[in-house]
Formats: structure tokens, sequence, C-alpha cells
């Protein structure tokens, strides 16, 4: 439980872009705290997952497309923050497992 409380200030800075993710990462550098670096996993695939998939949704000329998008990126992105706020470590739907095996060299 100490981990926890320990790792909770950096997890919920992952959140905060992906440069926040690039700074929880540096923060979490000396602690190596597990739940902090659980939820930068988990941040930094909903950035790049946005990012990435963003560019090309943006060129369906379609606000249906893209506003679904939007939704699930946020939907996303509020359950993995607020999975940071209550201390827990669940995954994000869908892509959550891929994240965390994608980064798992961040550790």
């Amino acid at each position: 439980m100490n981990s926890i409380e320990e790792g909770k200030n950096i997890a919920i800075v992952s959140y905060i872009t992906i440069i926040g993710s690039v700074i929880a990462l540096i923060m979490n550098s000396e602690k190596k705290n597990a739940f902090a670096y659980f939820h930068i996993r988990q941040a930094l695939g909903i950035f790049i997952t946005f990012f990435a998939f963003g560019y090309f949704i943006g060129y369906f000329d379609s606000w249906m497309i893209t506003s679904a998008f939007w939704v699930f990126i946020f939907i996303l992105w509020i359950y993995g923050f607020l999975g940071a706020l209550e201390g827990k470590m669940r995954v994000v739907p869908i892509v959550g497992e891929l994240y965390q095996k994608l980064f798992k060299g961040i550790q």
C-alpha cells in the first residue's frame, strides 16, 4: 500500500499530456515505483494511440468517425486517470493489456 501512495503523484502526472508522461518517466527513474510505471505505460499508450490513429482518422471527412474516435480516447484517458487517482492498477479497456506488453521495457 505504501508503494501505491508513493507513486500516486507520478501516476497522475503521467496522464497530463504526453509531456507529462515523459516527465513522470523521469521523475520515477530514481524511485522505480511499480504503480507509477504501470500508469506511465497506460498513459503513454493512450497518447501514442491518439497521435498515431488521429492523424489518419483526420482524413475521414466525417464528424461521426472523428467524434467517435475522440470519445473513445477520452473514455480511455478518464478510466486510466481515475485509476491513478484511486490508487488502482486497472488496465484501460480493450487496449490496456497491449500497452503493458508494448511498453514492458519501461520499468
